[in-house]
């Protein structure tokens, strides 16, 4: 096996974890924001996912190697990052709280068809029409589970799109780093840039509630743990592997998050979800399908 397609299957088992600990947050959020606001769990999201990037960080062995670099060249760009990120977790959020979970994140995993459009001006990469024509199937998929002409439609049905927008923008990019430059050590820059929007964002609406019982201190130190080990994989995948190639994968996100509705809110959308999952995982298929005749070319 060739170091090339090692590196895009060590790639993909990455990014099928990272969904898996994404859907495990976003349960835990959905769960939370009966009791807290969304920019206080954005917080409490970033303040306990910097442990576990600290801990990844500290065993990172090229970084040791290096003299445990502190500063980066594009600093700028990684805090940014964070931003938006910080802007992400708040779509999403306000998407959870009011909409069935796997509506929510079923929107939410339109992010490859994002990744794709972005990957044009981001990384200067060709789409072609094949891949075009995925992107549009897909976004007729996500308007089909948005439903914005159905009588029970809602402007936060956006926002998980907003929200996936935003996390692809930050994945897309993450190429975009030297390679001499650790994962971890980004993902840390990162998750201090939405830490600082967070907060700035909490400070401005002030709608703080004291954490009730040991069992939400235990359930919000899970959702940043989660959360922080998912992003630190997803840009550890996308650093490994062409992100138009690896995005689709993400797609398995989608029959877990419906699961997790089912087992714990009680949920069944299956009139949201049909046709509309169909034309969005079908998208992200027919570009997997089309990189692979473009390699075999």
């Amino acid at each position: 096996m060739s170091k090339g397609s090692s590196n895009f299957y060590l790639a993909v088992a990455v990014v099928l974890s990272a969904i898996a600990l994404f859907d495990i947050m976003s349960a835990i959020i959905k769960y939370l924001t009966a009791f807290y606001s969304v920019q206080q769990l954005s917080v409490f999201r970033n303040i306990f996912g910097i442990p576990p990037t600290i801990l990844i960080l500290l065993w990172t062995k090229d970084w040791i190697d290096s003299g445990r670099p502190i500063i980066i060249r594009q600093w700028k760009h990684a805090l940014l990052r964070g931003f938006i990120v910080a802007g992400a977790q708040v779509f999403l959020y306000l998407g959870l709280i009011n909409l069935d979970f796997a509506v929510a994140t079923t929107i939410a995993f339109s992010g490859p068809l994002f990744i794709t459009a972005l990957s044009i001006p981001i990384l200067g990469h060709r789409i072609g029409p094949w891949r075009w024509a995925a992107v549009a199937i897909g976004f007729l998929g996500v308007l089909l589970v948005v439903r914005p002409n159905a009588a029970d439609f809602t402007f936060y049905a956006f926002m998980p799109a907003c929200a996936a927008l935003c996390y692809a923008s930050v994945s897309v990019s993450s190429r975009l780093f030297d390679e001499s430059i650790p994962t971890a050590l980004i993902n840390m820059y990162s998750i201090v840039g939405a830490l600082a929007g967070s907060v700035g964002l909490l400070v401005f609406t002030g709608n703080v509630e004291t954490v009730a019982s040991l069992e939400h201190w235990l359930l919000l130190i899970a959702m940043g743990a989660a959360g922080g080990t998912a992003v630190f994989c997803l840009v550890y995948a996308y650093r490994l592997a062409e992100p138009s190639s690896l995005s689709p994968f993400e797609y398995f996100g989608i029959p877990f998050s419906f699961v997790l509705g089912w087992l714990i809110f009680n949920e069944a959308p299956f009139g949201r979800l049909i046709p509309g999952v169909f034309l969005i995982v079908g998208g992200g298929l027919m570009i997997v399908w089309r990189e692979h005749m473009h390699k075999k070319q």
